[in-house]
């Protein structure tokens, strides 16, 4: 059924449906540079990635960015509460038989022929879900402890207990970190802020000390120049790649590092990739992209009557923002290495699906302004 805004010739904003639209044509070019040697090498199939890619994300994703836009918003609302809890048990069931281990972690769900990560679902589920929780006007969550707060406290915390352990430290930083902000912007008292904020930092303090290999990450990032055959091979690698890339680059497809140099040139490097064969130029474009993406949502956001819609908005926006800059900030070695995915551009159907539904959704609420 089509929403009521669609109904009165109210329109999408079409510049954010171009942005969703270039951002993504540029991801599946730039894979498809990034993937081909890595393709051949493995599967004897330059194009082995990009198709997984259009037949797992872009499909799916269509589907989800069409579902999205022409089902109104509205009805996101009542099924908040149960996409969470779907969502916390699927990051729940990574650690049971239906759970895929790769590489020595559990963030991956087998369902019949698919398989999917459920830490990139549960960021789509838990923005509608505060969305909905915070906009309740029966209740005011900002300034009610027991009803604000604490459940808010409570629910984050399950949620990064359960991404801890996959582990996916990188994701919790990102999503609790939008929480955070969707939290403020709501009209959260200082205080509150404060306190979740200090009990973060010493949460997230403790895990790292506590952790061998988080601790070897920070300990290597504060040192990059040292055990650059090991620890540091990444990092240095992607750096080297983004150097030689100079000012425009060496062209599209013409990168060396991906071949032989550079680890997880599809997903985690990407953006090395992109900065040796499109160089400064095309490399600060991407982030141009970003940075008008999200600060269309929230000028979106901003012209928006409807809360709840407001902080999906806000909710969206922050997450593409926090996981582009740790992804492109990581990878050029600003902040330590962590493995997200850059949106709309790195390999992975799930990721890429989630933030295409997101769109849909956005572009369903822009017609409401």
């Amino acid at each position: 059924m089509l929403n009521k805004a669609s109904k009165t010739g109210h329109r999408p904003d079409y510049f954010l449906l171009a942005l969703i639209f270039i951002l993504t044509i540029f991801g599946l070019a730039m894979l498809a540079s990034a993937s081909s040697d890595l393709g051949r090498i493995k599967f004897n199939d330059s194009y082995y990635y990009i198709r997984h890619q259009i037949y797992y994300g872009l499909s799916l994703g269509v589907a989800g960015f069409l579902a999205g836009y022409l089902l109104s918003y509205q009805r996101l609302r009542r099924f908040a509460f149960p996409l969470l809890l779907l969502g916390i048990m699927a990051l729940a069931l990574v650690f049971t038989k239906f759970g895929l281990e790769i590489r020595n972690t559990n963030r991956w769900l087998q369902v019949g022929p698919l398989s999917f990560q459920p830490a990139e679902v549960i960021k789509l589920f838990f923005i509608i879900y505060l969305a909905a929780w915070l906009s309740n006007t029966k209740i005011n969550r900002t300034t009610n402890f027991t009803e604000g707060l604490l459940p808010f406290v409570l629910i984050s915390g399950l949620i990064a207990t359960l991404l801890i352990l996959q582990p996916a430290t990188g994701t919790v930083v990102i999503l609790l970190g939008t929480g955070l902000v969707v939290y403020v912007l709501s009209g959260a008292q200082l205080k509150y802020i404060f306190s979740v904020v200090l009990l973060g930092v010493i949460v997230l303090g403790l895990v790292i000390y506590a952790t061998p290999y988080r601790r070897d990450r920070i300990l290597s990032f504060l040192d990059m120049s040292a055990d650059t055959q090991k620890q540091n091979y990444h990092i240095n690698q992607a750096l080297i790649a983004i150097g030689s890339g100079g000012l425009f680059g060496r062209g599209y497809g013409q990168s060396i590092a991906k071949a032989s140099y550079l680890p997880t040139p599809t997903d985690d490097s990407i953006f090395a990739v992109i900065g040796e064969e499109l160089g400064f130029v095309g490399a600060g474009s991407l982030i141009v992209l970003f940075c008008v993406l999200t600060l269309r949502l929230f000028w979106l956001a901003k012209r928006m009557r409807d809360n709840f819609a407001r902080l999906i908005l806000i909710g969206f926006g922050t997450i593409i923002a926090l996981q582009s800059f740790v992804n492109m900030a990581a990878i050029s070695g600003l902040i330590p290495l962590t493995g997200v995915p850059l949106p709309f551009i790195s390999y992975g159907g799930t990721a890429l699906a989630v933030f295409l539904t997101m769109g849909g959704i956005s572009a369903n609420i822009s017609k409401y302004t």
